[in-house]
């Protein structure tokens, strides 16, 4: 008669070890996390437009995010064909997380016909290097970046197609 009580309150203690274990796995599971990737696309590359140094001095040309061109020094723009331009990247980031964005302040740009001159990177319609920003909730939500600069051209600049690249990175938050 002992043996049997044993076994009795060795099943009862079973059965509510298996009912608590199931209640702590339901009531401590986590929610299915959103989804963390980033995809960011360069869609637009940054144009200065054309110009022309007509000094030994030489200047800048500026072409802010939102498309403006202004020069200074002995820098003269020109009819704006092909049209000055910011470069712009479409970012793509689900669930409404912030991106920082960071970058090389400075990139040189080599000539068709030799030289090279220095581009600044500029602010960003969101801010500066370091800035962060929320994006849109909707995962299907493109939030596009528009980005300027200032080029530096020396008095002794050679006369040609000028090209380069810059590199932006996007984390998340």
């Amino acid at each position: 008669m002992k043996t049997l009580n044993s076994k009795k309150i060795f099943f009862e203690l079973f059965f509510l070890t298996i009912i608590l274990f199931t209640y702590v796995n339901f009531s401590f599971s986590q929610p299915v996390l959103p989804q963390r990737t980033i995809t960011a696309i360069a869609t637009q590359a940054i144009h200065f437009g054309t110009f022309c140094v007509t000094g030994g001095s030489g200047g800048t040309v500026t072409v802010g995010f939102d498309g403006s061109r202004t020069s200074t020094g002995n820098i003269v723009l020109l009819s704006d064909i092909p049209t000055a331009q910011p470069a712009i990247f479409q970012i793509k980031l689900c669930e409404g997380r912030s991106v920082i964005i960071t970058f090389s302040p400075t990139t040189i740009l080599n000539g068709s016909n030799g030289g090279n001159l220095t581009l600044d990177i500029g602010d960003t319609e969101k801010g500066g290097y370091g800035a962060a920003f929320p994006t849109n909730n909707d995962c299907n939500f493109i939030t596009p970046l528009r980005v300027g600069g200032t080029l530096h051209v020396p008095g002794t600049a050679l006369s040609g197609t000028y090209s380069g690249s810059f590199t932006m990175t996007f984390n998340q938050e």
